[in-house]
Order: C-alpha cells, then structure tokens, then sequence
C-alpha cells in the first residue's frame, strides 16, 4: 500500500525591524508582537494534523515561529542549517526605493546577474539543501506530517523546485506570505502536488494579503 505524507514549509510571522533593513542571517532579528500572534494562529490551524516531526531553521524567528506548535503537541523542534535564510550581500543593508542600497552606484556589481542570482547564494544550492531537508523530514514522518519553519525564499526554491519549475522569478510574485504554509504531499517517495494556505491571513494588512510581505 502506499503510504501518503504531507510535508508543511512554514515562512516564520513578523519580524521586529523598525529600521527596514534585509535582516538575512544576522542575529537577533525576532518576532514582533504580531509575529508571535502569526506564530500561534499557525499553531492553531494546524493543531489537529497528524504532525509527528519539527524541523527549523537555526535563525530566532524561525524557532519562536515553531516553538507554539511543538508545544501544543509535545513535538520536539529539531534544528537544521539546511533550512536557514539564503545568503545575501545585500545584508544588513536597507533595500527599498529611494536612498536603499540599490540606488547606490558601488553595489550595482551585485546586481548583474538575476538569474543565478549573482547578489546572493545561488537558487540551485538553496533548492539541493530544501530539498534534502524536505526528504529527510519526509522518511521521519512516513505516513503521516511534518513541518519545517523556514524563510521566505527557500521556501519558494524548494517549491518550485519539486514542481519542476525555474527558479528565475520575479520576488514581487513569489506566493509565501508570512506564518503561510506551503505543503508538500507525497505517495511513497513521489511528490504529487502543492497546496498553499494562510492560517494568519487576517493578522496581514489589506494591501499584503497573498503578497510578499517585507524581510525574508
């Protein structure tokens, strides 16, 4: 008989970051009180899933995103590297329009290649470490569901990567709001389809619903 599993990419909810900057890896970037209600709207959704596996990224949003879960069903949160932040240049540096970093002439070398992308770890690294980390947690939860809390952009690799799709894309466009789940189902080792949903939907301002929404 085969066996379905259900593998859930969670984006971590709000993060504190008053100043606007592209937070990456850096420590100490946390959950705002709105993430922590993300946080746990999440938890709620998926409180009467079959989920006997936790997985997060090493980053705090991302464990203080997973940690309602884990509580609610007494699933311990097993961190893992693969599933961390993508690597930026542009890090700790403010992005948007106007006098963000990439208005500024001295950065544009980091701009010149979009589809790799040159300011930044490549998409194929990003999707063969998701996708490790996806099949991993896959064989852990056999039969039944796990979760990985992640980031937005590996998320979406790891998306479109089990979808077969190019990972050249417009960040505009990319379907991964904040606290959202994007999940991953299996028969057996084959992947058979995606589904997207937002348990904290109604927590995001009118303009952002369904839209990326700041930081990563």
């Amino acid at each position: 008989m085969s066996e379905r599993t259900i593998v859930h990419l969670m984006r971590h909810g709000e993060v504190h970051n008053p100043e606007g900057v592209l937070y990456g890896r850096l420590p100490e970037f946390v959950l705002s009180d709105l993430g922590h209600q993300m946080a746990a709207r999440a938890a709620e959704f998926l409180s009467k899933n079959e989920i006997v596996h936790m997985v997060a990224s090493p980053l705090e949003r991302a464990q203080q995103t997973a940690a309602p879960l884990s509580q609610l069903l007494e699933v311990p949160i097993v961190t893992d590297e693969r599933v961390i932040e993508a690597d930026n240049l542009f890090e700790g540096k403010t992005v948007g329009v106007g006098n963000g970093a990439f208005s500024n002439p001295s950065n544009w070398w980091m701009l010149r290649n979009p589809f790799r992308p040159s300011w930044g770890e490549p998409y194929t690294e990003i999707a063969a470490r998701m996708q490790s980390a996806v099949q991993d947690a896959r064989e852990a939860a056999r039969g039944h569901e796990a979760v990985i809390v992640s980031h937005q952009l590996p998320v979406w690799i790891a998306r479109r990567a089990f979808e077969r799709k190019t990972f050249v894309h417009d960040p505009r466009k990319r379907q991964c709001t904040l606290a959202s789940l994007t999940s991953l189902y299996f028969d057996g080792d084959e992947f058979i389809g995606v589904t997207y949903s937002e348990p904290a939907r109604d927590l995001l301002p009118e303009p952002l619903r369904g839209k990326v929404v700041g930081g990563a």
